[in-house]
């Protein structure tokens, strides 16, 4: 009985670090869109002071 509650326990341990790694990839592709999108912006920015300057 009391292995039963252990694979119990294991399996419900590798499901929740699962899910963590789950949520730490999505929250990883969003920060990686955002300074992708910040960086874009920068670029513009850049073009911009340069036609300015001439």
């Amino acid at each position: 009985m009391n292995l039963l509650y252990e694979d119990l326990a294991r399996a419900q341990m590798s499901a929740r670090l699962g899910e963590a790694r789950e949520l730490r990839r999505g929250h990883a592709l969003v920060k990686a869109a955002r300074l992708s999108r910040k960086a874009e912006r920068a670029a513009v920015q850049a073009k911009l002071a340069l036609a300015r300057a001439l």
